[in-house]
């Protein structure tokens, strides 16, 4: 699974509250990429958490 954070992220928090494992939020939001296998639930939840669709998975 890929996971990047786009251009519309508002630096709002929403992903690094569902999982903060994978999310850490300063300018925007950014992905530690070695623990997305682990916490996948958690990055799809956050992906639809996200209010203005700033999150892709693939």
């Amino acid at each position: 699974m890929k996971v990047l954070v786009n251009d519309n992220c508002i630096a709002c928090g929403a992903c690094e509250s569902v999982c903060d494992a994978v999310f850490s939020v300063e300018d925007k939001a950014k992905v530690n990429a070695s623990a997305v296998s682990a916490n996948e639930d958690c990055v799809k939840e956050a992906a639809d958490c996200c209010p203005v669709n700033a999150i892709e998975v693939e």
